[in-house]
């Protein structure tokens, strides 16, 4: 017979955090930058917003299970809708206005929203979206900028009329099953239409909890957290629910994300941990010199390779390095952060910062393993590589209303799509998407590792490798470069510069000197784009 313990059988729900928010933490501040200048206010204040807005949607007639979607910068109210939503037993669907209109189209329809709350600033860029919605019947407009003229339409209530019209939920709020649904995101549909990633109560609870470790981000009060990555893209990496929950304070940007606006919240808040895209900490680099950013412990750099040389540039210029994390839409989204580990506390410098721009190693409760190409497990050596499925209790076992199961495989692991190595201590090391490997002359050739070769030049400010037909060879490397302003630089100068670097057949015959490189819609680099408007003969200098 099963011996069971004798624990108290308490739910892990989002609506737990409330409790926190009230008691121990409610003089703990959040900051919005808008329009006007900063706009602050209290975790006490932000709890009780969020408790009535708890009782208007109810009061507009949503059900459980009913999906409220957002249109919405990093902001106060964004928050707010963080945490009441899903203590409404409804699901928040977070939506990146940055998309293709066909694509924005599809997830509305796909995901059924009911209520749409957007910022007003963003208004004119989504309306023609949310007219065009066959399930939408309440749009909340939240007023982020009184210059914008608001269309007549019967659906649009204003979110702080709202919110002041509606007593306070009372009580401990939704303490039913951990497991129902509290979040939607989709990822970016760059193979066919977007798909789903529904999150429960439990997956956004224990990802937060996974973000106050030590060897993680080390989340904790005494922190002034700064999520640069949007609310809209994989639940801002975590960093809202786990702000919260250790009651971190938390500094907005708001509509103000022009690189300079960034560079002078960091400077101004006095934040101690920001996270963000490498093509964003790429823009807000010039702007930080001469700043004193004395405060910060941490800038994390997510969602694509971190160069380096981008790396070394930030310790030279606010004296700490940026850093590296993996993860995926699929993940919640952090799969694994970088650190140096025991082992390399003596390591040479150039060693210690390969190691801080790798992805890093897992959090306690993910699950890695490595498949080769007939299915069997891959050696943890560091040096092979293979498919990197992932398993754990944050990680999806399928998307929403989709019946296409090729990304979990049998047994129920996710299949990433990433082409790895783990090294028997655990450090993970992309070598490249699978889809973005060039197979030159029967031999793999890994972009990633090529273009951040590549952007250690000097002169380059960007670049990005992608596959092109070749005759002989089947495939060869074409490279994408930026070049960075008031520098100049050659093909011939850039092959003597990798002859070092990398193996010499790695080494690239083709560049394409371009204005910019494409991002897709959360700021990575497009290779998909790439490919169509690089298809034929490749460019050359």
């Amino acid at each position: 017979m099963t011996l069971r313990g004798i624990m108290q059988d308490t739910q892990l729900t989002v609506s737990a955090l409330l409790g926190p928010m009230e008691r121990s933490f409610s003089g703990k501040t959040v900051t919005t930058a808008e329009t006007t200048g900063p706009v602050r206010t209290t975790y006490g204040e932000v709890a009780d917003r969020a408790r009535r807005l708890v009782s208007a949607l109810e009061r507009l007639g949503l059900r459980p299970g009913d999906r409220v979607a957002t249109f919405g910068w990093n902001s106060q109210r964004h928050l707010e809708l963080y945490l009441a939503v899903p203590s409404a037993q409804m699901v928040l669907h977070t939506v990146n206005h940055r998309l293709f209109p066909a694509q924005i189209d599809y997830i509305l329809d796909h995901a059924a929203d009911q209520v749409i709350a957007v910022d007003a600033s963003l208004i004119e860029t989504v309306w023609p979206m949310i007219s065009r919605s066959r399930h939408v019947r309440h749009v909340l407009l939240m007023p982020d900028d009184p210059s914008v003229v608001i269309p007549d339409d019967p659906r649009i209530v204003d979110y702080e009329d709202l919110i002041g019209a509606h007593e306070p939920a009372q009580g401990a709020l939704f303490t039913g099953d951990e497991r129902t649904a509290a979040g939607l995101c989709y990822t970016s549909g760059t193979t066919g239409d977007p798909k789903g990633v529904l999150y429960d109560h439990r997956s956004i609870v224990l990802h937060a909890l996974m973000l106050l470790g030590t060897d993680n981000l080390a989340v904790s009060e005494t922190d002034v957290i700064m999520p640069v990555v949007p609310m809209f893209h994989a639940n801002a990496w975590g960093l809202p629910y786990a702000s919260v929950m250790t009651g971190a304070d938390l500094a907005m940007p708001g509509n103000r994300t022009a690189p300079e606006q960034l560079a002078e919240q960091l400077e101004r808040e006095r934040v101690t941990l920001a996270a963000g895209v490498a093509t964003i900490w790429r823009s807000v680099l010039p702007h930080v010199g001469g700043r004193d950013l004395g405060a910060v412990r941490r800038l994390m750099s997510g969602g694509g390779p971190l160069p380096p040389s981008l790396s070394a540039e930030y310790e030279a210029a606010c004296g700490i390095p940026l850093t590296s994390s993996w993860g995926m839409t699929e993940m919640s989204p952090v799969g694994a952060v970088s650190r140096v580990g025991t082992r390399d506390l003596t390591a040479s410098e150039e060693a210690r910062r390969d190691v801080l721009t790798s992805p890093g190693v897992k959090p306690p409760l993910v699950q890695m393993r490595l498949r080769d190409g007939n299915g069997l497990e891959v050696q943890w050596d560091g040096v092979t590589p293979g498919s990197l499925e992932v398993a754990g209790p944050t990680v999806a076992a399928g998307y929403y209303l989709n019946d296409d199961h090729d990304a979990i495989t049998p047994d129920g692991w996710l299949r990433t799509g990433d082409i790895a190595t783990l090294d028997p201590e655990g450090y993970l090391r992309i070598v490249d998407r699978a889809k973005d490997l060039v197979k030159s002359g029967g031999e793999w050739i890994s972009s990633s590792a090529l273009e951040n070769a590549i952007m250690n030049h000097p002169a380059v400010l960007e670049a990005a490798v992608i596959g092109i037909p070749d005759e002989r060879w089947e495939e060869r490397p074409l490279a994408c470069i930026v070049v960075d302003d008031g520098k100049t630089v050659t093909p011939d100068e850039i092959r003597t510069f990798l002859l070092d670097q990398v193996a010499k057949w790695w080494i690239p015959t083709d560049y394409a000197f371009l204005d910019e490189i494409p991002k897709t819609a959360t700021g990575k680099i497009s290779k998909l784009t790439l490919r169509e408007t690089m298809a034929g003969p490749a460019p050359t200098a």
